[in-house]
């Protein structure tokens, strides 16, 4: 028997319940994974409330990613063993002692780098790859708002863009959460919960605003977002913290600049494996060079994960939050 967290409807983290299930052995082309570690990500409260459509429908296994040792090989798997630490990220199932997963997401976890650091940064680090590699590729000469900087995402983002060398500035919503932003190597930080951001990004760049626009947060922080651009800037919306953005007229980029603005999702610049491969070597790399060290915050019991949902969605987290086992 394992436990597993399961919720049979969206709803709030009371949903969550905590089950001993039976794990039948691994059918071809799956392993069995004994987690050590699980990722949390803010995108597990989407699935749980409803926000986002639960993949396969209820009941539903949250959890995007999570790192473990494999203790058994199904059939016709290929590049895995008994033995070998991995760590994966995809749509559900994470939220468990143990469980049986193909393969095609699993990585294996270089030396060098622990399952717990493995766990909690590999969908925060590559999202961070994807959105200043590929997204928009950042070079030394850009200027760079970050909201949300000392979130898990965004502690990661600023310690990559420091080594790239651009001028980049961060939004936070409290004093001690500006001085993390600070700490973690961005260029500015903003308490917005004081400051009008929109004004302050004008005064610190003198007025010629940003290239690109990083929002996780939605709502709260949208349309005021792109009054932070340059003319033909980008705004790049990749979360909904605050709730998602409301639809808007397309004009209103022709209004403040001719602007450009994308929705993207890490699945879609990983969908294919050397996509994936090449995102999680970048991050790798980045973690073993020491360009990024991966802060955990804060620390749950499994059994607790619907306190864990709790505080992240009362934004009183900091850095990465990870479920033990």
């Amino acid at each position: 028997m394992v436990k597993v967290i399961k919720q049979y409807k969206p709803g709030g983290p009371e949903v969550l319940q905590v089950e001993d299930v039976d794990l039948a052995p691994p059918a071809p082309g799956e392993v069995r994974l004994r987690h050590t570690a699980i990722g949390v990500n803010f995108i597990d409260t989407y699935f749980r409330s409803g926000l986002y459509k639960a993949p396969g429908g209820f009941p539903f296994t949250p959890g995007s990613e999570a790192a473990g040792v494999i203790e058994a090989v199904g059939e016709e798997v290929e590049g895995f063993k008994v033995g070998d630490r991995v760590v994966y990220t995809d749509a559900g199932g994470g939220y468990a002692q143990a469980r049986n997963i193909g393969t095609d997401d699993l990585l294996l976890i270089p030396e060098g780098v622990d399952d717990r650091t493995a766990a909690a940064v590999l969908l925060k680090g590559m999202t961070v790859q994807y959105l200043i590699r590929q997204t928009f590729k950042v070079g030394p000469e850009h200027t760079v708002l970050w909201h949300a900087g000392a979130g898990g995402v965004g502690l990661i983002a600023g310690q990559w863009l420091k080594s790239i060398g651009c001028t980049s500035i961060a939004t936070a919503g409290s004093p001690e959460k500006v001085k993390l932003a600070l700490e973690a190597g961005f260029t500015h930080a903003i308490d917005y919960r004081t400051d009008n951001f929109v004004e302050r990004v004008a005064e610190i760049t003198g007025g010629t605003k940003c290239d690109v626009v990083y929002d996780s947060v939605g709502k709260d922080t949208f349309p005021a977002s792109l009054d932070c651009l340059k003319p033909r800037g980008l705004f790049v919306s990749f979360g909904n913290a605050s709730g998602p953005v409301s639809a808007f007229e397309l004009s209103l980029l022709s209004q403040k600049g001719s602007l450009f603005a994308t929705r993207p999702t890490l699945f879609s610049y990983t969908s294919t494996r050397p996509a994936l491969e090449a995102c999680a070597a970048d991050l790798f790399a980045q973690i073993k060079s020491g360009v990024v060290k991966v802060t955990i915050g804060q620390e749950f019991p499994l059994e607790d994960v619907a306190n864990c949902h709790r505080a992240l969605e009362s934004r009183a987290t900091v850095g990465a939050t990870i479920l033990t086992v």
